[in-house]
């Protein structure tokens, strides 16, 4: 089949225009624009905060690139698609705010196509999902992001929550430090059954259940008050995120590999992380009660 691709693109770039209008909406200010070019092929758009009122640090992005060999990290699974040419595009995003009682929150949808000859046919596959990384938990935080991720699934099949939760969980581990990095959500890839039209349309609801999920998360934790101790803690706990983006992601590594812009492949990283000596909360602690929701567990 040939993969319309525009049908995509614009779907890709009305998500993030409609995702930064509402976090502008929380942020009470008008996010940064950066327009790129690639040298192989293709560009994309980078909306971005930095410094903010209530996201230290956060970006929003749309690409839409194009290259003459895929990527080792892209072909590994499919080594019999080695030398195609192929068109990667989609929405990444992160979101660091500056209150500690305010999770850091990831979501990205994305599409691969490795283009075929006149005797072959495109191949394309979908990825996607979200995840919240709270620092001090608040449970019903937690049941609600995961209870729209379930809906937002759900009607393709029930099946889908349990599978994408459980490939979530252990996808965003960081094997070794044996704990997760959050509290999970959705997580899926090479995703073409059983057909474009279906597989577009799941991608489309994950991306779209973004702001229902994160918003009023933000507005019930961004007044809590803090200080010193729990930016400390945010600090360590934002080194966890390094390490998984920096040894884990794949986005990451696609990124890196395919010659993608540093500038934005690296804007998901933390402004300000901290790393401690075999350092270890206080028993009965706060901060210590974090590590109890580091590991795989049932939220509905």
């Amino acid at each position: 089949m040939h993969v319309p691709v525009e049908q995509v693109h614009t779907y890709f770039s009305g998500l993030q225009a409609r995702i930064v209008a509402g976090l502008e909406a929380l942020e009470g200010a008008a996010f940064g624009s950066d327009a790129w070019t690639r040298t192989e092929g293709g560009g994309g758009l980078t909306r971005y905060c930095e410094d903010g009122a209530v996201f230290e640090r956060a970006g929003v992005l749309f690409s839409h690139v194009q290259g003459h060999t895929l990527p080792p990290s892209a072909s590994a699974h499919r080594p019999d698609l080695a030398g195609r040419s192929w068109e990667a595009m989609g929405v990444s995003m992160v979101l660091h705010p500056r209150n500690p009682h305010v999770p850091t929150t990831h979501m990205n949808v994305r599409m691969f196509v490795a283009h075929g000859t006149k005797a072959e046919q495109d191949v394309f596959w979908f990825g996607g999902g979200l995840d919240l990384t709270p620092y001090y938990l608040v449970e019903a935080d937690a049941r609600h992001f995961h209870q729209v991720c379930h809906d937002a699934v759900s009607p393709y099949g029930d099946d889908k929550y349990p599978q994408y939760k459980a490939w979530c969980d252990d996808y965003f581990k960081l094997k070794h430090r044996q704990e997760t990095r959050g509290v999970g959500g959705l997580f899926f890839d090479d995703l073409n059954v059983p057909d474009f039209d279906t597989s577009f349309a799941l991608t489309q609801s994950v991306g779209d259940c973004f702001l229902a999920a994160y918003v009023p998360i933000v507005q019930a934790r961004q007044n809590t008050a803090y200080g010193e101790r729990e930016r400390a803690f945010q600090a360590y706990r934002r080194g966890r995120y390094v390490e998984f983006n920096l040894v884990y992601d794949r986005g990451t590594l696609f990124g890196l590999q395919s010659g993608g812009r540093t500038e934005s492949i690296l804007l998901s990283m933390p402004p300000m992380a901290q790393w401690r000596y075999s350092w270890t909360p206080e028993p009965g602690s706060p901060e210590a009660a974090l590590s109890a929701y580091l590991t795989p567990r049932t939220w509905l």
